[in-house]
């Protein structure tokens, strides 16, 4: 009697699993039949994450207000290629990844993290954070410097470009003012020449 017992418990259980494997199956076709009768909302839904994550990458990464607009603007023209790529990802990977978390959610388990690797971790990060700092405001200043050093070329190469400009405007206007006194000087002399026959 006992073993009939298991084995009813053990045919039971896996009933229940393949009928949680096909639900779960026809989650992820449902999935990713939404996915292709919503393939507009979707691509709207990507159009506006790529829009805040653009900006906020741009943002993090280009403090200059020159460049930081610039690059945004090669950031929008760049969102049509975007689109395709993350609408050909979305297609392959979304509908089982919504479908794993989704079962996540539903299979109601707590995964227990252990407490003392995140003790050692955090203790590791604070033994080098002083370490990292030290490197990043080494970048930092080195940044600056070559932003500094950018600056000043740009600065000098605008000068010295107007400065040419001004005097080769300046001597154009001394060769045309010449010209027009020989040609009134020239226009004078044939004047008394024709009067003074």
């Amino acid at each position: 009697m006992d073993t009939n017992n298991k084995s009813i418990a053990l045919s039971a259980k896996s009933t229940e699993q393949i009928m949680k494997e096909q639900r779960i199956h026809d989650v992820k076709l449902l999935l990713e039949n939404l996915s292709y009768r919503e393939e507009t909302t979707v691509k709207l839904i990507l159009d506006c994450l790529y829009d805040i994550g653009a900006t906020n990458i741009i943002n993090q990464k280009f403090h200059s207000y020159l460049m930081n607009g610039t690059v945004k603007k090669v950031a929008s023209l760049s969102k049509p290629v975007f689109r395709m790529i993350a609408w050909r990802w979305f297609k392959k990977n979304c509908p089982q990844l919504i479908t794993n978390w989704l079962y996540e959610q539903v299979s109601f388990n707590k995964a227990i993290t252990p407490q003392p690797q995140i003790v050692v971790e955090q203790v590791k990060l604070q033994q080098d954070l002083p370490a990292t700092l030290a490197d990043k405001n080494r970048e930092v200043k080195y940044l600056r410097s070559q932003v500094r050093f950018l600056i000043t070329i740009f600065i000098l190469a605008i000068t010295s470009f107007g400065g040419s400009f001004l005097w080769l405007n300046h001597k154009l206007e001394q060769a045309h003012l010449q010209t027009l006194e020989q040609l009134q000087t020239q226009l004078k002399i044939r004047q008394t020449s024709v009067n003074n026959p």
